[in-house]
């Protein structure tokens, strides 16, 4: 020790400790840092983001040399405070002791916590220029590091535990991408990120949720005579009607409304003339979910389908834009006295509406919470909850809101006014 003079044996301490704390930094941030940012960076032409892609793809290796490289950085360090402390103040147990405990302080204080927080908290300002020497010492130390690696893959076998690729550290679920959405606000447009969570949602729906009920359904019927049917064509709002027979059951075929424009100005079109032009009808089993159903329009060029049960019946219409406006929010124009036309609390806060409403349009319009594993529309809610037809007006009381029952007839509620009611922070709850 006398042939090093005092300063340049605190500056080898002092080297060796910036050592200890660029593996820790290193290692830290190298596992830290954002896979998915990582590949758009290497798709952008980064040098540095390939490379740390690259040794991220070689985790055992790459955590083999940062290892080894700090612990051999420790046991230097170690040694050299040992053999200082002895030539300084003697070899003692307590000098010994002293010199453990003031090593294992500034190890933890200066190459441990402190640069791992660090490495935590800039990943990628960290791990990017650090794979420049960190690949360096991975192609110097390459034979000890396959050496050392020998017996760390035996024991993992041993305890079976699969290595993760990089690949796979990359997936994500439909969970997860939903929560990087929700928490990329600052980021994304609010109309965007309401997209893409409506995207989500959609492998959850099916075409039930957006039909039109058999009851709602407007078509055409031929059994009735051609000034009847002329009068409806002239006030008709859809370009595309359901043709039957007697019963909306019995279709016959769809109409292009478009196509009978030219008849209109001469005569009433005759039920043969109608037959001529409909299209074949395109049937949609029940259940079929709508992210499968928007594929199915698109292969089969479709964009009006009759949703039908097991038996064969005719339960509902749906359309290629009710599916779109799940996706990106209702923009087609309300058909006058259409079930959703007018949803909005009056400056007392309440609404009149139809008892043919589905929930999702009262929670998604009148930012209600009703519950959507059940009943589909607020006639059924309301029957289920009073468990028959009510023969005189009467109130059902949910968390945020009074549904006071209008009209009835022997089938269904046909109308009812909604009374919001303060917001007392909770889901909804029905109360008697």
């Amino acid at each position: 020790m006398e042939s090093f003079p005092l300063w340049a044996q605190v500056l080898a301490l002092l080297i060796l400790l910036l050592l200890s704390a660029f593996f820790s930094m290193a290692e830290t941030a190298m596992m830290a840092i954002s896979r998915l940012r990582l590949r758009h960076l290497a798709r952008e032409g980064g040098r540095a983001a390939r490379l740390t892609q690259f040794l991220l793809d070689r985790t055992d290796r790459l955590l083999g040399v940062i290892l080894l490289g700090n612990n051999l950085v420790n046991n230097v360090l170690a040694t050299l405070i040992a053999a200082l402390a002895i030539h300084y103040f003697g070899q003692s147990e307590w000098v010994l002791a002293i010199a453990a405990g003031s090593l294992t302080f500034a190890l933890l204080v200066f190459a441990e916590i402190t640069p791992k927080v660090i490495g935590a908290t800039y990943p990628e300002r960290i791990a990017l220029p650090a794979s420049f020497p960190l690949a360096v010492m991975l192609r110097l130390t390459t034979p000890l590091v396959w050496f050392v690696n020998l017996f760390v893959r035996a024991v993992l076998r041993i305890l079976r535990v699969r290595q993760r690729s990089s690949a796979d550290a990359t997936q994500l679920t439909p969970q997860e991408l939903r929560t990087i959405v929700l928490e990329g606000a600052n980021f994304i447009p609010s109309k965007h990120r309401s997209i893409l969570l409506n995207l989500f949602d959609l492998e959850q729906l099916a075409v039930d949720d957006v039909m039109t009920p058999r009851a709602r359904i407007e078509g055409l019927d031929i059994s009735e005579s051609p000034e009847a049917i002329g009068r409806q064509l002239m006030t008709c709002y859809h370009n595309k009607l359901p043709v039957f027979d007697g019963d909306v059951a019995r279709v016959l075929g769809i109409l292009h409304v478009r196509k009978l424009l030219p008849l209109l100005g001469e005569q009433s079109p005759t039920a043969e003339q109608i037959r001529e032009r409909m299209l074949p009808p395109y049937y949609i089993p029940t259940g079929t979910q709508l992210l499968q159903q928007l594929q199915m329009f698109q292969d089969n060029r479709q964009r009006v389908g009759l949703v039908v049960d097991e038996y064969g019946d005719v339960r509902g219409l749906v359309t290629l834009e009710d599916i779109v406006e799940e996706i990106v929010g209702e923009f087609t124009t309300q058909a006058p006295g259409g079930s959703t036309a007018g949803l909005q609390w009056s400056a007392d806060g309440q609404v009149i509406v139809d008892g043919s409403v589905p929930l999702r349009a009262l929670n998604r319009r009148l930012q209600l919470h009703f519950p959507l594993d059940g009943p589909r529309t607020l006639n059924g809610l309301l029957l289920e909850r009073l468990q028959e037809i009510p023969d005189a007006p009467c109130c059902v009381r949910y968390e945020d809101c009074v549904a006071e029952i209008i009209q009835t007839d022997e089938q269904a509620v046909r109308s009812a006014r909604l009374i919001r009611r303060p917001d007392q922070g909770g889901g909804l709850r029905e109360t008697d």
